[in-house]
């Protein structure tokens, strides 16, 4: 059973083991080991979690029945998603979908009128299935490693 409430403090360690665990293991079915390395070391520590998470923007963290995360996502007050990571053990069980529509209800009841972020390749997927059109595929360099993601975007309600 998957609840979707917001960040706590407490929460850190386990979004760095989730990030963790989401680049290593899941992401390397889409990237080399060169760009999962530099990836992986993108990885907040505790303070910057939490600094983060409490910056105003809205996180929401998919936990089970035991309150622990399992998987979390943010929206910024501009649309912007930057977060959007899940543990393998709950990849494909409708967990990180449940999160998504949560992040989702919450932009349109604070009035964002359209989410982007920049997807990696299985992110980009899955937000495909949310009803996200792809802009682009931005290849670019991280630390020297060339890497690739997708800027994606959902227009939650028509231009005015």
């Amino acid at each position: 059973m998957i609840t979707i409430r917001p960040f706590k403090d407490s929460d850190a360690p386990a979004l760095i083991e989730i990030f963790n665990r989401a680049v290593n293991e899941l992401a390397s079915s889409a990237y080399g080991p060169d760009q999962i390395d530099v990836w992986s070391k993108l990885c907040l520590t505790p303070d910057q979690w939490i600094e983060a998470m409490t910056d105003g923007r809205t996180t929401f963290i998919a936990v089970d029945e035991n309150d622990q995360a399992v998987a979390f996502s943010d929206v910024e007050s501009d649309g912007h998603i930057r977060f959007l990571y899940a543990s393998p053990d709950v990849a494909g069980t409708g967990a990180v979908a449940k999160l998504y529509a949560a992040l989702e209800a919450e932009a349109k009841k604070q009035g964002i009128g359209k989410l982007y972020c920049e997807a990696s390749e299985l992110a980009k997927s899955f937000m495909v299935k949310q009803g996200f059109s792809v802009v682009e595929r931005r290849d670019f360099e991280l630390r020297g490693v060339p890497i690739h993601n997708y800027a994606v975007e959902k227009r939650l309600r028509p231009r005015s």
